[in-house]
């Protein structure tokens, strides 16, 4: 018989255990079809090379509930959140395409984050499936190609969020139709345009809606809405709405944002019940402060009404009788004007920050403004107040006080910090721009009771020893920024401010009088973003390891100081410069090859007038600068790259080197280029007709090389400014090279070009013509004339001929200081990174020497130079009206006739040459009245009478006058005496007779000639004398 075998009741227990166990841990498992989807999603971002979450979910255990950023339900183990935001991060031209239907398997799912995947592919088609979902987000998640409505399948949505996106298909009204369980959406800078869709604002729940920075235009479409919207929250800014507010419908408003709306001012939304923030700022608003309020204290708390047109004075006390809840007021950037009126602001108890900078509020600051009890910033720059800061000894100061902002007004007397010993909250002190204000920085007692965060002293009557005596410096830990530049400070170099706690982001020590060098530094500055030591004198080297000392720099600008040696490699280190100016110092030797290629944010790269040579570019030909490129002034040679490329480059500048060879543009992309000046280099060959391919092109200057043959039509340019002259250049002009309609300048001086002048009707907007000093003839036709804005006329050493026409007199020549025009030549698409360019080049002859200009020019100078040509006939009366002109040269033509009396009109003349012509007649004393006459010549003509001796004709020297032989001085008895002759000098002992004399001798002999005859016949005499004869 078998034995039977029987467990133990101990082994039959555990057996029991471990499948219970396992029972529990196979129910408290992740759902497989769920874990399958988040692994098909850690596929997708592997695939699509993610740099940031390649190993998302890559553990081996299959409790997908325990993994990062999954969260389930703890009854049934189902996913209900999913956090898949800034999982995909790429380089290069990677995309991560995800199906949003693979979401469709989380049954239980209530909250999706998607937000800040870029660049990546969704739409919405693959939500359907998701009932119980409550928020989702999809923010800068690159949505496109799908349309909206699939959004209403999500009937449980509480919150979405699809900011900053480019959604096509437009804003159907039935997709939000089913979310009635809405209470939060936000869908700003997402491209949508049309109609604001009325059924988001007749949503029963809906608290917050924000539609920022969007393409809506028309109105609110709830004007006929019987009752208030459950609106709390709502931001409209930045869209180009129109009409007026329906503040009926607001009644439960808190936070309205309307900036740069286009909204109509309604003064009655000030009375909204819960209305307690208000922006308006942005806006066209004009008139003055808004004061119908209602009679009940409202309960605005932020009311920010910047960036308008608004102006007139403030209000008094009763504007602001019901604003006493107010703590937040911003009316900086608009037109307001007079004093501040005292008695307004006393009823701001509440007031936490006052903003009225960039206004034209004048007289003296109110003392009250510093005594409000929780006053925190006042902000009055960038106005006209004078006097001193009303902050003294015995005056009641608020110790709220953080920041006081008094920068560019007229403010003078003294400010010492001792007086501010009671204000332990102080952040910032912002004085700059205030040239008679003295400040005294040391503080009676030593220690400084605040820790600033920002100091800002430029261009004040500052202390000299702030540098040299460091002592209040040094004890501010926690300075943030700090502004000495503008104030002639001496001392060496403030090294010791980079010590190893120094928490400096912004240093401005230009235009002062430091000298030393950045040796030496021992600590990292790695909080130090900006370091502008511009116009000093520190010398020395740069810091081979510059960017070991501030590797977080984004702006450094060490020009016109005596910096010298070679510009170290290791500044290619720091990747986030933006703005590296070292022009205007002793640099030598090659640009590293790097600083043209290795930073992929630069803007700006400024090394101007050194001594650096070696190959144009480095050799390279793939530019990373952003925005702006100058190389002027140095010694930099070879030819320019035939394929270069710098796609987002807007300005080249070469000028003044020793580059050759051939420009050739033909491989080039750079579509965004504005500038390109190549003046005063060796430059040889044609101009390639490829320069027409850059069409962005607004500035062209290749002056001063070896450029020969003739000009290409490249009538699809849009050119502004070009400057060929001092070349070889030759053609026969007939037609408009390039499309010169657009022209404000036009130089293409000492060239060979030739023909006649008729194509120059078609410069309409120019400013600037200079063609002398090539070999154009024919006529100067009445068409030039019609060149209303002309400034500069310049057609000087050619072969013109014929008469001057006479309606050139109708010239104005008064120059418009705000011209537009200049603003398109790199206009400031950054202008917070960079500035206009720089025209200069601009050159013309006047009293006798050639003069070159940069902008001002065009407002400063005004001109006429026709000298050196076969003009002849008289010249034209109507020059006279031309009463703004400057300077004007008829020298060296064939003109007859006398000077016509109207020159006296010409009022603001300062150089008139009339010299080596054939004018005959006075000089005439209508000129004595130009008052403003520097440079004078009628010399060489057939000028006669006498010289008129007062007004500015008075202090010319007689070779004025040189070579008119009838023309006489006047001497102290107003007698004329004979001018100089040069052509008959050799005959120095014969002088011309007086004509005055000569009159006087001529009337005497005729006297005594009829004396005796009368004598000879009547007296008795005389009669015996007659007849003894």
């Amino acid at each position: 018989m078998g034995t039977t075998r029987c467990l133990p009741w101990g082994s039959l227990s555990l057996v029991t255990f471990l499948l219970l166990q396992s029972m529990v841990h196979l129910s408290s498992a992740c759902s497989v079809e769920e874990r399958a989807v988040l692994m098909d999603i850690r596929s997708s971002l592997r695939r699509a090379h993610s740099m940031v979450s390649p190993d998302l979910w890559g553990h081996d255990d299959d409790e997908c509930c325990s993994w990062k950023t999954v969260t389930c339900n703890n009854s049934t183990r189902r996913v209900t959140h999913l956090d898949l935001s800034s999982v995909y991060v790429s380089e290069a031209d990677n995309h991560w395409n995800l199906n949003l239907s693979v979401f469709s398997a989380f049954h239980e799912l209530r909250y999706l984050d998607l937000s800040l995947n870029f660049p990546c592919s969704l739409s919405f088609e693959g939500l359907i499936g998701l009932p119980r979902l409550r928020y989702l987000d999809l923010s800068l998640a690159s949505l496109g190609g799908g349309s909206l409505e699939f959004i209403g399948a999500c009937v449980s949505l509480e919150l979405l969020a699809l900011n900053n996106n480019n959604i096509t298909g437009g804003f159907q009204d039935a997709a939000f139709n089913n979310l009635r369980n809405l209470r939060e959406l936000s869908m700003s800078m997402s491209g949508l345009n049309g109609n604001l869709p009325a059924s988001l604002f007749a949503l029963p729940h809906l608290k917050i809606l924000d539609l920022s920075q969007n393409l809506f235009d028309g109105h609110i479409p709830i004007s006929s809405s019987p009752g208030p919207i459950s609106l709390e929250v709502l931001d409209l800014s930045y869209n180009d709405l129109s009409g007026n507010l329906p503040v009926t419908a607001f009644k439960n408003i808190r936070n309205l944002s309307l900036l740069g709306s286009g909204f109509l001012p309604v003064s009655s939304i000030f009375a909204l019940p819960h209305l307690k923030f208000l922006d308006l700022s942005y806006n066209n608003f004009e008139g003055g402060f808004p004061v119908n309020f209602s009679l009940e204290p409202v309960s605005l708390e932020v009311l920010n009404l910047e960036s308008n047109n608004m102006s007139g004075a403030l209000p008094t006390e009763r504007a602001f009788e019901n604003l006493r809840n107010l703590r937040h007021l911003y009316l900086s950037y608009n037109q307001f004007s007079g004093s501040i009126p005292t008695l307004a602001f006393e009823n701001l108890q509440n007031l936490r920050e006052l903003s009225l900078g960039s206004n034209q509020f004048n007289g003296n600051i109110p003392a009250l403004l510093f005594s409000l009890p929780h006053i925190e910033l006042l902000n009055l720059s960038s106005n006209f107040f004078s006097g001193p800061i009303p902050i003294n000894p015995s005056l009641n100061i608020s110790l709220s006080l953080k920041s006081l902002q008094f920068s560019q007004n007229n403010l003078s007397g003294r400010l010492s910090f001792t007086w501010l010993g009671s204000l332990t909250k102080l952040e910032v002190i912002d004085l700059s721009g205030n040239a008679n204000l003295v400040v005294d920085v040391n503080i009676l007692g030593g220690t400084p009771p605040f820790q600033l965060k920002q100091l800002l002293l430029s261009g004040c009557d500052l202390d000299k020893r702030i540098i040299a005596e460091p002592r209040f410096l040094r004890m501010q830990r926690h300075l943030e920024v700090l502004d000495l530049s503008n104030n002639n400070l001496s001392g060496s170099m403030p090294n010791w401010l980079f010590t190893k706690e120094a928490t400096l982001q912004e240093l401005h020590l230009g235009n002062n009088s430091l000298t030393g060098s950045l040796h030496p530094i021992w600590h990292t500055q790695s909080s130090l973003q900006i370091i502008d030591l511009h116009m000093n004198h520190i010398t020395g080297q740069m810091p081979a390891n510059i960017s070991s000392m501030f590797p977080a720099l984004d702006v450094l600008d060490f020009s016109n100081n005596n910096f010298f040696g070679h510009i170290p490699t290791s500044l290619c280190e720091i990747r986030i410069m933006v703005i590296l100016d070292l022009s205007k110092n002793n640099f030598s030797g090659e640009v590293p090859a790097c600083v043209f290629t290795n930073y992929p944010l630069l803007m700006t790269l400024k090394v101007s007038n050194n001594k650096l040579g070696g190959l144009i570019f480095g050799g390279m030909n793939n530019l990373s600068i952003m925005l702006e490129l100058y190389l002027d002034g140095n010694k930099f040679e070879g030819t320019v790259p035939r394929n270069l490329s710098g796609g987002l480059l807007k300005v080249i500048d070469l000028h003044d080197n020793e580059l050759s060879g051939k420009l050739d543009t033909s491989l080039w992309n750079m579509s965004s280029l504005k500038v390109l000046n190549l003046a005063g280099n060796r430059i040889t060959g044609k101009i390639h007709p490829q320069i027409c391919g850059l069409t962005s092109l607004e500035l062209l200057d290749i002056s001063s090389n070896n450029l020969t043959g003739s000009v290409p039509n490249c009538s699809c340019m849009l050119l502004h400014f070009l400057n060929l002259s001092g070349n070889s250049l030759s053609s026969h002009i007939s037609y408009p090279f390039f499309n010169i309609s657009s022209l404000i300048s036009l130089d293409i001086r000492n060239n060979q070009f030739a023909g006649n002048l008729h194509w120059i009707r078609y410069l309409d907007n120019i400013r600037l013509l200079s063609l002398g000093g090539n070999e154009f003839e024919g006529q100067i036709t009445p068409n030039l004339c019609e060149l209303l804005h002309l400034r500069i006329i310049d057609l000087s050493h050619n072969k013109l001929s014929g008469s001057l026409p006479s309606c050139i007199g109708n010239f104005f020549f008064k120059g418009d200081t705000d011209d537009q025009m200049f603003h398109s030549v790199y206009g400031g698409s950054l202008d917070s990174l960079g500035s206009p360019y720089d025209l200069r080049g601009f050159s013309f002859t006047t009293k006798g020497n050639l003069y070159t200009y940069g902008q001002s020019f065009f407002v400063s100078m005004s001109g006429i130079d026709l000298s050196a040509n076969m003009l002849h006939g008289e010249i034209p009366w109507e020059l006279g009206n031309m009463s703004h002109i400057k300077s004007l040269n008829l020298s060296y033509n064939s003109f007859v006739g006398p000077i016509p009396t109207t020159f006296g009109g010409m009022e603001e003349i300062e150089s008139l040459d009339l010299s080596h012509n054939e004018l005959s007649g006075p000089v005439p004393w209508q000129l004595t009245r130009l008052c403003s006459l520097g440079v004078f010549s009628v010399a060489y003509n057939n000028l006669s009478g006498c010289i008129p001796n007062s007004g500015q004709l008075g202090s010319f020297g007689m070779d004025s006058y040189l070579a008119n032989t009838n023309l006489h001085m006047i001497t102290q008895g107003n007698m004329c005496t004979p001018g100089p002759d040069p052509v008959a000098e050799e005959d120095v002992g014969e002088t011309s007779g007086d004509p005055i004399l000569y009159i006087v001798m001529a009337a005497g002999f005729i006297l005594a000639f009829w004396a005796t005859v009368a004598f000879s016949l009547f007296h008795p005499y005389g009669r015996s004398v007659i007849f003894k004869l």
